[in-house]
Protein backbone atom coordinates (compact mmCIF):
# COMPACT_ATOMS: atom_id res chain seq x y z
CA UNK A 1 0.00 0.00 0.00
CA UNK A 2 0.90 3.99 -0.37
CA UNK A 3 1.21 5.76 2.57
CA UNK A 4 2.50 9.19 3.28
CA UNK A 5 6.16 9.00 5.16
CA UNK A 6 6.57 10.29 8.88
CA UNK A 7 8.69 9.55 11.11
CA UNK A 8 5.93 7.80 13.39
CA UNK A 9 5.04 5.39 10.31
CA UNK A 10 9.04 4.52 9.63
CA UNK A 11 9.37 3.03 13.70
CA UNK A 12 6.98 0.19 12.37
CA UNK A 13 7.50 0.10 9.05
CA UNK A 14 9.81 0.31 6.25
CA UNK A 15 8.82 2.71 3.32
CA UNK A 16 10.25 2.67 -0.50
CA UNK A 17 11.75 6.01 -1.85
CA UNK A 18 9.18 8.57 -2.26
CA UNK A 19 7.56 8.46 -5.91
CA UNK A 20 5.17 11.57 -5.35
CA UNK A 21 6.22 14.66 -3.17
CA UNK A 22 3.20 16.15 -1.28
CA UNK A 23 2.65 18.47 1.68
CA UNK A 24 -0.24 20.23 3.82
CA UNK A 25 -2.45 22.49 1.51
CA UNK A 26 -5.76 24.73 1.92
CA UNK A 27 -8.39 24.40 -0.53
CA UNK A 28 -11.03 27.08 -0.79
CA UNK A 29 -14.06 28.25 -2.90
CA UNK A 30 -14.70 30.84 -5.32
CA UNK A 31 -17.78 33.21 -4.91
CA UNK A 32 -18.98 35.70 -6.98
CA UNK A 33 -18.22 39.53 -5.77
CA UNK A 34 -19.34 42.89 -6.82
CA UNK A 35 -17.79 45.24 -9.58
CA UNK A 36 -14.57 47.36 -7.99
CA UNK A 37 -15.44 50.48 -7.35
CA UNK A 38 -12.42 51.76 -9.45
CA UNK A 39 -13.14 49.15 -12.23
CA UNK A 40 -13.67 52.08 -14.86
CA UNK A 41 -9.73 53.00 -14.17
CA UNK A 42 -8.32 49.82 -14.57
CA UNK A 43 -8.42 49.80 -18.25
CA UNK A 44 -4.77 51.48 -18.48
CA UNK A 45 -2.26 50.88 -15.64
CA UNK A 46 -1.09 54.26 -13.60
CA UNK A 47 1.77 55.56 -15.88
CA UNK A 48 -0.58 55.73 -19.36
CA UNK A 49 -3.25 57.67 -17.28
CA UNK A 50 -0.65 60.22 -16.12
CA UNK A 51 0.85 60.45 -19.50
CA UNK A 52 -2.29 61.31 -21.20
CA UNK A 53 -3.79 63.55 -18.65
CA UNK A 54 0.01 65.67 -17.95
CA UNK A 55 1.33 65.42 -21.26
CA UNK A 56 -1.20 64.28 -23.97
CA UNK A 57 -3.75 66.82 -22.74
CA UNK A 58 -1.33 69.48 -21.97
CA UNK A 59 0.58 68.70 -25.34
CA UNK A 60 -2.32 69.20 -27.03
CA UNK A 61 -3.91 72.76 -25.42
CA UNK A 62 -0.31 74.36 -25.36
CA UNK A 63 0.03 73.61 -28.93
CA UNK A 64 -3.51 74.47 -30.41
CA UNK A 65 -3.08 77.67 -28.43
CA UNK A 66 0.56 78.58 -29.39
CA UNK A 67 -0.39 77.89 -32.96
CA UNK A 68 -3.60 80.02 -32.59
CA UNK A 69 -1.43 82.88 -31.36
CA UNK A 70 1.33 82.28 -34.01
CA UNK A 71 -1.38 82.49 -37.02
CA UNK A 72 -1.94 85.57 -38.88
CA UNK A 73 -5.72 84.53 -38.78
CA UNK A 74 -5.48 84.45 -35.10
CA UNK A 75 -3.67 86.20 -32.58
CA UNK A 76 -0.98 87.16 -35.31
CA UNK A 77 1.87 87.28 -32.37
CA UNK A 78 0.40 90.02 -30.78
CA UNK A 79 -1.80 90.06 -26.81
CA UNK A 80 -4.87 91.01 -27.88
CA UNK A 81 -6.36 89.55 -31.29
CA UNK A 82 -6.69 92.32 -34.37
CA UNK A 83 -9.59 90.61 -35.16
CA UNK A 84 -13.05 91.72 -33.23
CA UNK A 85 -15.59 89.12 -32.66
CA UNK A 86 -12.03 87.02 -31.92
CA UNK A 87 -13.33 85.03 -28.19
CA UNK A 88 -10.46 82.40 -28.45
CA UNK A 89 -7.93 82.19 -24.94
CA UNK A 90 -6.17 78.99 -23.36
CA UNK A 91 -9.15 78.55 -20.63
CA UNK A 92 -11.08 78.32 -23.98
CA UNK A 93 -8.27 75.71 -25.52
CA UNK A 94 -8.46 73.58 -22.54
CA UNK A 95 -12.07 73.61 -23.12
CA UNK A 96 -12.21 72.48 -26.63
CA UNK A 97 -9.56 70.16 -25.75
CA UNK A 98 -11.63 68.47 -22.51
CA UNK A 99 -14.77 68.42 -24.33
CA UNK A 100 -13.52 66.77 -27.50
CA UNK A 101 -11.73 63.99 -25.07
CA UNK A 102 -14.80 63.56 -23.59
CA UNK A 103 -17.20 63.33 -26.58
CA UNK A 104 -19.43 66.02 -24.78
CA UNK A 105 -21.81 68.54 -26.61
CA UNK A 106 -21.28 71.67 -25.24
CA UNK A 107 -20.88 75.14 -26.53
CA UNK A 108 -16.95 75.71 -28.02
CA UNK A 109 -15.36 78.44 -29.11
CA UNK A 110 -12.92 77.49 -32.65
CA UNK A 111 -9.89 79.00 -33.55
CA UNK A 112 -9.32 80.58 -36.15
CA UNK A 113 -6.11 79.64 -37.61
CA UNK A 114 -5.59 77.10 -40.38
CA UNK A 115 -2.79 75.93 -38.11
CA UNK A 116 -4.77 75.23 -34.76
CA UNK A 117 -7.45 74.10 -36.60
CA UNK A 118 -5.46 71.32 -38.14
CA UNK A 119 -4.32 70.60 -34.57
CA UNK A 120 -7.33 70.31 -33.35
CA UNK A 121 -8.57 67.92 -35.38
CA UNK A 122 -5.19 65.84 -34.77
CA UNK A 123 -6.67 65.99 -31.02
CA UNK A 124 -9.92 64.61 -32.38
CA UNK A 125 -8.57 61.85 -34.09
CA UNK A 126 -6.47 61.15 -30.91
CA UNK A 127 -9.76 61.16 -28.35
CA UNK A 128 -11.50 58.43 -30.91
CA UNK A 129 -8.22 56.03 -30.63
CA UNK A 130 -8.43 56.50 -27.12
CA UNK A 131 -11.91 56.10 -26.46
CA UNK A 132 -12.14 53.10 -28.99
CA UNK A 133 -9.18 50.94 -26.49
CA UNK A 134 -10.42 52.62 -23.45
CA UNK A 135 -14.33 51.41 -24.39
CA UNK A 136 -12.84 47.77 -26.06
CA UNK A 137 -10.96 46.90 -22.72
CA UNK A 138 -13.52 48.71 -20.30
CA UNK A 139 -15.67 45.07 -20.54
CA UNK A 140 -13.15 43.40 -19.29
CA UNK A 141 -12.98 44.88 -15.87
CA UNK A 142 -16.92 45.54 -15.80
CA UNK A 143 -17.79 42.23 -14.55
CA UNK A 144 -18.18 41.07 -11.05
CA UNK A 145 -14.96 39.72 -9.94
CA UNK A 146 -14.45 36.04 -8.12
CA UNK A 147 -13.67 37.13 -4.46
CA UNK A 148 -11.87 33.94 -2.07
CA UNK A 149 -9.74 33.85 0.88
CA UNK A 150 -6.49 34.59 -0.63
CA UNK A 151 -4.29 32.79 1.86
CA UNK A 152 -0.46 32.23 1.62
CA UNK A 153 -0.61 29.04 3.91
CA UNK A 154 -0.43 27.71 7.37
CA UNK A 155 1.57 30.78 8.24
CA UNK A 156 -0.81 32.91 7.26
CA UNK A 157 -2.49 34.87 10.86
CA UNK A 158 -5.92 34.10 9.53
CA UNK A 159 -5.17 30.24 10.03
CA UNK A 160 -1.78 30.63 13.04
CA UNK A 161 -3.81 33.22 14.74
CA UNK A 162 -7.53 32.49 14.03
CA UNK A 163 -8.80 35.43 16.62
CA UNK A 164 -7.17 37.96 14.33
CA UNK A 165 -9.69 38.32 11.92
CA UNK A 166 -13.29 38.86 13.19
CA UNK A 167 -15.10 36.69 12.65
CA UNK A 168 -12.74 33.56 12.49
CA UNK A 169 -12.31 31.68 9.63
CA UNK A 170 -14.30 28.40 9.70
CA UNK A 171 -12.09 25.47 8.75
CA UNK A 172 -11.15 21.81 9.82
CA UNK A 173 -9.25 18.87 8.49
CA UNK A 174 -10.11 15.51 8.74
CA UNK A 175 -9.53 13.23 12.03
CA UNK A 176 -6.70 11.09 12.73
CA UNK A 177 -5.35 12.10 9.25
CA UNK A 178 -1.09 12.97 8.94
CA UNK A 179 -2.51 16.33 8.42
CA UNK A 180 -4.30 16.00 11.99
CA UNK A 181 -1.23 14.97 13.76
CA UNK A 182 1.28 17.04 12.08
CA UNK A 183 -1.39 20.30 13.13
CA UNK A 184 -1.61 18.67 16.63
CA UNK A 185 2.01 18.67 16.83
CA UNK A 186 3.66 21.60 15.31
CA UNK A 187 0.34 24.20 15.43
CA UNK A 188 -1.42 23.81 18.25
CA UNK A 189 -3.40 26.94 18.13
CA UNK A 190 -4.66 25.81 14.61
CA UNK A 191 -5.53 22.56 16.18
CA UNK A 192 -7.44 24.15 19.09
CA UNK A 193 -9.71 26.06 16.47
CA UNK A 194 -10.74 23.05 14.64
CA UNK A 195 -11.70 21.22 17.79
CA UNK A 196 -14.01 24.53 18.78
CA UNK A 197 -15.11 24.56 15.33
CA UNK A 198 -16.40 21.15 16.13
CA UNK A 199 -17.26 20.66 11.90
CA UNK A 200 -15.19 17.22 11.56
CA UNK A 201 -16.00 15.15 7.81
CA UNK A 202 -15.05 11.92 7.76
CA UNK A 203 -13.86 12.32 3.94
CA UNK A 204 -12.17 14.88 1.95
CA UNK A 205 -15.01 15.02 -0.39
CA UNK A 206 -17.82 15.93 2.08
CA UNK A 207 -15.30 18.24 3.69
CA UNK A 208 -14.90 19.98 -0.05
CA UNK A 209 -18.14 20.06 -0.50
CA UNK A 210 -19.19 21.73 2.51
CA UNK A 211 -16.25 24.12 0.82
CA UNK A 212 -18.30 24.79 -1.88
CA UNK A 213 -21.71 25.54 -0.22
CA UNK A 214 -20.55 27.73 2.29
CA UNK A 215 -20.17 26.13 5.42
CA UNK A 216 -16.69 25.73 5.93
CA UNK A 217 -13.91 28.76 4.80
CA UNK A 218 -11.82 26.47 4.06
CA UNK A 219 -10.35 22.54 4.35
CA UNK A 220 -6.61 22.12 5.41
CA UNK A 221 -5.73 18.76 4.05
CA UNK A 222 -3.01 16.61 2.35
CA UNK A 223 -2.09 18.72 -0.68
CA UNK A 224 -1.89 15.96 -3.67
CA UNK A 225 -5.26 14.89 -2.95
CA UNK A 226 -6.58 18.65 -2.44
CA UNK A 227 -5.07 18.94 -6.11
CA UNK A 228 -6.65 16.10 -7.68
CA UNK A 229 -10.24 17.09 -6.27
CA UNK A 230 -9.65 20.80 -7.61
CA UNK A 231 -9.08 19.46 -10.99
CA UNK A 232 -11.98 17.17 -10.66
CA UNK A 233 -14.67 20.07 -9.67
CA UNK A 234 -17.03 20.41 -12.68
CA UNK A 235 -18.14 24.15 -11.69
CA UNK A 236 -14.38 25.05 -11.21
CA UNK A 237 -15.25 27.10 -8.00
CA UNK A 238 -12.66 25.21 -5.83
CA UNK A 239 -8.97 26.56 -5.60
CA UNK A 240 -5.97 25.80 -3.60
CA UNK A 241 -4.04 28.82 -2.76
CA UNK A 242 -1.01 29.46 -0.20
CA UNK A 243 2.41 27.36 -0.31
CA UNK A 244 2.66 23.49 0.86
CA UNK A 245 3.76 23.31 4.20
CA UNK A 246 5.54 19.84 6.13
CA UNK A 247 6.87 18.68 2.73
CA UNK A 248 6.83 14.96 2.44
CA UNK A 249 6.18 12.24 -0.07
CA UNK A 250 4.29 8.83 -0.63
CA UNK A 251 6.02 5.82 -0.15
CA UNK A 252 5.54 2.04 -0.42
CA UNK A 253 4.81 0.55 2.92
CA UNK A 254 6.29 -3.13 3.41
CA UNK A 255 6.56 -4.97 6.98
CA UNK A 256 10.62 -4.25 8.14
CA UNK A 257 13.54 -6.46 6.41
CA UNK A 258 11.24 -7.00 3.36
CA UNK A 259 12.93 -8.50 0.42
CA UNK A 260 10.97 -6.85 -1.85
CA UNK A 261 11.68 -3.53 -0.68
CA UNK A 262 15.16 -2.91 -2.51
CA UNK A 263 13.66 -4.38 -5.77
CA UNK A 264 10.80 -1.76 -5.62
CA UNK A 265 13.27 0.65 -4.55
CA UNK A 266 15.43 0.12 -8.27
CA UNK A 267 12.11 -0.36 -10.11
CA UNK A 268 10.83 3.73 -8.62
CA UNK A 269 14.61 4.89 -9.55
CA UNK A 270 13.99 3.42 -13.53
CA UNK A 271 10.59 5.14 -13.48
CA UNK A 272 12.05 8.24 -12.27
CA UNK A 273 15.02 8.22 -14.53
CA UNK A 274 12.82 7.81 -17.82
CA UNK A 275 10.13 10.08 -16.88
CA UNK A 276 7.07 7.07 -16.46
CA UNK A 277 6.53 8.90 -12.85
CA UNK A 278 5.86 12.57 -14.34
CA UNK A 279 3.62 10.91 -16.77
CA UNK A 280 1.67 8.97 -14.94
CA UNK A 281 0.85 11.67 -12.32
CA UNK A 282 -0.40 13.95 -14.77
CA UNK A 283 -2.66 11.68 -16.34
CA UNK A 284 -4.29 10.21 -13.53
CA UNK A 285 -4.08 13.04 -11.09
CA UNK A 286 -4.93 15.89 -13.39
CA UNK A 287 -8.65 16.89 -14.66
CA UNK A 288 -10.22 19.38 -17.07
CA UNK A 289 -10.35 22.24 -14.36
CA UNK A 290 -7.40 24.42 -14.32
CA UNK A 291 -8.35 27.32 -11.55
CA UNK A 292 -4.81 28.81 -11.69
CA UNK A 293 -5.17 29.38 -15.12
CA UNK A 294 -8.61 30.49 -15.33
CA UNK A 295 -8.03 33.18 -12.61
CA UNK A 296 -5.36 34.85 -14.68
CA UNK A 297 -7.21 37.81 -16.24
CA UNK A 298 -8.59 37.86 -20.04
CA UNK A 299 -7.44 41.58 -20.09
CA UNK A 300 -4.98 42.68 -18.12
CA UNK A 301 -4.59 46.99 -17.89
CA UNK A 302 -2.70 48.42 -20.68
CA UNK A 303 0.73 49.92 -20.74
CA UNK A 304 1.70 53.15 -22.17
CA UNK A 305 3.82 50.93 -24.77
CA UNK A 306 0.74 48.85 -26.14
CA UNK A 307 -1.05 52.28 -27.39
CA UNK A 308 2.11 54.30 -28.10
CA UNK A 309 0.39 54.64 -31.80
CA UNK A 310 -1.94 57.19 -30.81
CA UNK A 311 0.89 59.16 -29.13
CA UNK A 312 2.70 59.09 -32.26
CA UNK A 313 -0.26 60.13 -34.13
CA UNK A 314 -0.38 63.22 -31.61
CA UNK A 315 3.22 63.86 -32.12
CA UNK A 316 3.35 63.87 -35.95
CA UNK A 317 -0.04 66.07 -35.77
CA UNK A 318 2.19 68.86 -33.82
CA UNK A 319 5.19 68.56 -36.70
CA UNK A 320 2.89 68.73 -39.26
CA UNK A 321 1.21 71.56 -37.80
CA UNK A 322 4.57 73.08 -37.46
CA UNK A 323 4.70 73.17 -41.28
CA UNK A 324 1.56 74.39 -42.28
CA UNK A 325 2.06 77.20 -40.07
CA UNK A 326 5.02 78.00 -41.65
CA UNK A 327 3.53 77.89 -44.78
CA UNK A 328 0.60 79.98 -43.73
CA UNK A 329 2.98 83.06 -42.89
CA UNK A 330 4.34 82.97 -46.19
CA UNK A 331 1.34 83.01 -48.16
CA UNK A 332 0.25 85.96 -45.53
CA UNK A 333 3.49 87.80 -46.59
CA UNK A 334 4.16 87.20 -49.53
CA UNK A 335 1.93 85.77 -52.04
CA UNK A 336 -1.64 87.56 -50.22
CA UNK A 337 0.32 90.96 -50.32
CA UNK A 338 1.31 90.68 -53.91
CA UNK A 339 -2.05 89.37 -55.43
CA UNK A 340 -4.30 91.78 -53.13
CA UNK A 341 -6.05 89.00 -51.90
CA UNK A 342 -7.32 88.75 -48.25
CA UNK A 343 -6.20 85.63 -46.57
CA UNK A 344 -7.58 85.94 -42.74
CA UNK A 345 -10.96 83.33 -42.73
CA UNK A 346 -12.63 85.89 -41.02
CA UNK A 347 -12.77 88.26 -43.55
CA UNK A 348 -13.89 85.60 -46.07
CA UNK A 349 -16.59 85.04 -43.32
CA UNK A 350 -17.69 88.46 -43.28
CA UNK A 351 -18.05 88.88 -47.09
CA UNK A 352 -20.20 85.87 -46.91
CA UNK A 353 -21.81 87.16 -44.20
CA UNK A 354 -22.92 90.72 -45.94
CA UNK A 355 -23.94 89.00 -49.10
CA UNK A 356 -26.44 87.00 -46.75
CA UNK A 357 -27.47 90.14 -45.13
CA UNK A 358 -27.85 91.98 -48.61
CA UNK A 359 -29.61 89.61 -49.66
CA UNK A 360 -32.55 89.23 -46.93
CA UNK A 361 -32.71 93.51 -47.46
CA UNK A 362 -33.72 93.17 -51.02
CA UNK A 363 -36.42 90.70 -50.02
CA UNK A 364 -37.93 92.89 -47.56
CA UNK A 365 -37.85 96.25 -50.01
CA UNK A 366 -39.50 93.41 -52.77
CA UNK A 367 -42.32 92.69 -50.26
CA UNK A 368 -42.68 96.54 -49.34
CA UNK A 369 -43.70 96.79 -53.05
CA UNK A 370 -46.76 95.02 -52.93
CA UNK A 371 -48.02 97.30 -49.61
CA UNK A 372 -51.67 98.83 -51.61
CA UNK A 373 -50.98 102.78 -50.90
CA UNK A 374 -49.51 104.78 -53.05
CA UNK A 375 -46.10 104.33 -54.45
CA UNK A 376 -43.72 104.83 -57.07
CA UNK A 377 -41.60 101.89 -57.91
CA UNK A 378 -38.48 103.05 -59.70
CA UNK A 379 -36.74 101.41 -62.36
CA UNK A 380 -33.10 101.89 -63.58
CA UNK A 381 -30.71 99.55 -65.45
CA UNK A 382 -26.94 99.65 -64.19
CA UNK A 383 -24.28 96.91 -63.07
CA UNK A 384 -25.49 97.06 -59.47
CA UNK A 385 -29.32 97.65 -59.76
CA UNK A 386 -32.22 98.36 -62.29
CA UNK A 387 -35.26 100.80 -61.18
CA UNK A 388 -38.46 101.22 -63.31
CA UNK A 389 -41.10 104.43 -62.56
CA UNK A 390 -44.56 103.12 -62.43
CA UNK A 391 -47.22 106.09 -63.36
CA UNK A 392 -50.19 104.96 -61.31
CA UNK A 393 -49.84 104.47 -57.91
CA UNK A 394 -50.93 101.03 -56.68
CA UNK A 395 -50.99 99.79 -60.26
CA UNK A 396 -49.17 96.15 -59.66
CA UNK A 397 -50.03 94.92 -62.89
CA UNK A 398 -47.33 97.76 -64.02
CA UNK A 399 -44.82 95.49 -62.69
CA UNK A 400 -46.04 92.70 -65.30
CA UNK A 401 -46.20 94.91 -68.10
CA UNK A 402 -42.64 96.01 -68.27
CA UNK A 403 -41.11 92.91 -66.62
CA UNK A 404 -40.46 93.41 -63.41
CA UNK A 405 -38.10 91.21 -61.78
CA UNK A 406 -38.77 90.18 -58.31
CA UNK A 407 -35.02 88.84 -57.60
CA UNK A 408 -33.54 92.55 -58.09
CA UNK A 409 -33.67 94.99 -55.63
CA UNK A 410 -36.54 97.64 -55.93
CA UNK A 411 -37.20 100.86 -54.05
CA UNK A 412 -40.17 102.87 -53.07
CA UNK A 413 -39.98 106.74 -53.20
CA UNK A 414 -43.16 108.38 -52.69
CA UNK A 415 -43.95 111.74 -54.13
CA UNK A 416 -42.89 110.94 -57.55
CA UNK A 417 -45.07 111.37 -60.54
Amino acid sequence: SSLKISQEREKDIDFTIPFLESGIAIVVAKRTGIISPTAFLEPFDINSWMLVVLVAVQAAALSIFIFEWLSPAGYDMKLIPSKSGHRFSLFRTYWLVCSVLFQASVQVDCPRGLTSRFMSSIWALFAVVFLAIYTANLAAFMIPRKEYHDLSGLADTRISNPQSSKPPLRFTTLPYSHSYTTLQKHHPEVYDHIKSVKLLYNTSETAVKAVKEGILDAFIYDGTVLNYLVSQDEECRLLQVGSWSAMTGYGLAFPTNSKYRKMFNDKLLEYRENGDLERLSRFWLHGTCKPNEQEKRASEPLSEAQFLSAFLLLVCGIICSTFLLACEHLYSRYISSRTGKKSSYTEWTSIFSKNENHQSQNQLLVRSCSIPETLACEWENSLSRSYHYCQTPGDVNCFEQVGFNLSQPTVYKPGIA
